[in-house]
């Protein structure tokens, strides 16, 4: 527990505002329109004894109405009314410029605040003296081990090992079969012990269409759920390396679990605690493949060359839409294959390219991962480009042509016959209210759950406290 000055600043929220998303810096036309708490979690907040004040229409954009508000113990205020006299203002998009000079002096608003993407904005907090807590900067504190993906993660260790030993990994060919929850752990495992490729194969994949075989390939899978023992004879017939997650963890699992929780410590900081990262990568991935399916309408999605470039939580995302729409084969890039020069080899005459990369602040607008020559010179004609990641021109992409993030009213631009997208708020696209109920959750645990937010700023967990990147600011 982090303990913060505590003269003149505010204990628990008593007042708490959920406003309605409208035009804003990054919500051009106001088309985003998920509500940041859902009916169903306004009855926690009430439960703590806050008023809970809810802009009307706030949650018609994803099918919640005022009514339901209602029932659940919140209270409807118009637009004009719905900021002031506030000791906590949440909302999903930062807020409007016309909408700080309507809070006052030492609230605290929650939401995403992007600060480095939107300095202007930042400055103008800071004057007003705002205390801000950006959604997208609260971690895990400690760090959550997910015993699935300590499996994962141990799993594909001791398939590597071997390879290890006799200092070859940098020439092995690694092959997944099937994305799975299961086998995404063992995916990034994989990804960070620079193989010479890493790719995602179909369940389904035919012996003729595997592309590495032989002592200097290995096939990891999951016999839970594969069912394809014609492929796995055929591959082992041909001297391939193979590797069973389920018979890795009838054997060794417990034991494997927890001597890897014994040796390692939980970091200070885990994961995003308010994100939808997953989802991210998978409408991202989606929309590329509708564009995809628009300029090269006779490409079989099945044969098409797909590359992913990042295996974390986003790049999952990507990997799972791309393996759930057929793609035969999708190619995973690390840190080393994404390098100057050697990224060529992998870009070259690729349909479908999705960044999931992000890179330090210093080297953001220094380095660029696909660059503009990628767009002229190495993919053809009709192929998309999907960033992830995105950025502004104050905080680059590793995308070179993405300057800045597109919006939902204008999704994706064409360059050198490439469409690239790099939109703002990603499962937008058809995820909206899936996405508002599972960020509406995040939110209200981290408010009223372990956390304890709604307690005041003078009581913030570390994973929170890193999070304030405005205040504290007395009332």
């Amino acid at each position: 527990m982090i303990t913060l000055p505590t003269a003149k600043i505010a204990e628990k929220y008593q007042t708490v505002a959920i406003v309605r998303e409208i035009e804003s810096p990054e919500n051009p036309g106001g088309l985003e329109k998920r509500v940041s708490v859902v009916p169903e979690d306004v009855k926690k907040l009430t439960e703590e004894r806050c008023r809970v004040f809810v802009e009307t229409r706030a949650g018609n954009g994803v099918d919640f109405c005022d009514e339901e508000y209602l029932r659940a113990g919140a209270e409807i205020q118009n637009e004009d009314e719905i900021y002031k006299n506030k000791d906590l203002v949440i909302k999903f998009k930062g807020p409007s410029i016309a909408s700080i000079e309507q809070m006052r002096e030492g609230c605290t608003l929650l939401c995403m605040a992007h600060f480095n993407s939107f300095p202007d904005r930042a400055r103008m907090l800071e004057r007003r003296q705002i205390n801000v807590i950006a959604m997208e900067e609260i971690l895990e504190s400690p760090k959550f081990q997910d015993p699935t993906v300590i499996l994962g993660r141990t799993a594909m260790a001791a398939a590597l090992q071997p390879f290890a030993d006799k200092n070859s990994l940098g020439g092995l060919k690694i092959r997944v079969l099937e994305w799975t929850s299961r086998t995404a752990p063992a995916i990034r495992r994989a990804g960070n012990r620079d193989p010479r490729s890493l790719k995602i194969l179909q369940s389904d994949v035919e012996i003729d269409a595997c592309d590495a075989l032989g002592p200097d390939s290995l096939y990891f899978y999951d016999s839970t759920t594969l069912d394809n023992p014609k492929l796995i004879e055929n591959l082992r017939q041909l001297a391939c390396n193979l590797f069973d997650l389920a018979q890795f963890e009838k054997n060794s699992g417990v034991q494997a679990v927890e001597s890897w929780r014994e040796d390692h410590v939980p970091h200070e900081f885990g994961l995003r605690r308010i994100q939808c990262l997953h989802q991210t990568g998978q409408a991202g991935a989606r929309y590329g493949l509708s564009l995809l399916k628009k300029n090269k309408p006779q490409l079989d999605l099945a044969n098409a060359r797909a590359v992913v470039l990042g295996y974390g939580n986003v790049g999952q995302g990507a990997l799972h839409e791309l393996y759930d729409h057929g793609l035969g084969q999708i190619a995973v890039l690390g840190r080393s294959h994404t390098q100057s020069g050697r990224i060529d080899y992998w870009l070259k005459q690729a349909d479908i390219v999705i960044n999931g990369a992000e890179q330090p602040e210093h080297l953001r607008g220094m380095n660029f991962l696909i660059t503009n020559r990628h767009l002229k010179s190495f993919l053809g004609d009709g192929s998309v480009v999907i960033d992830l990641v995105g950025g502004s021109p104050t905080n680059r992409s590793p995308v070179e042509p993405v300057l800045a993030c597109t919006f939902l009213d204008d999704p994706h631009f064409v360059q050198d016959g490439v469409s690239v997208s790099a939109l703002w708020g990603w499962p937008m696209l058809g995820m909206m209210r899936e996405t508002a109920v599972a960020y509406s959750g995040q939110v209200v645990d981290v408010l009223v759950g372990r956390e304890r937010l709604i307690d005041g700023l003078d009581k913030l967990t570390p994973g929170v406290a890193r999070a304030l990147v405005c205040g504290p600011h007395l009332i």
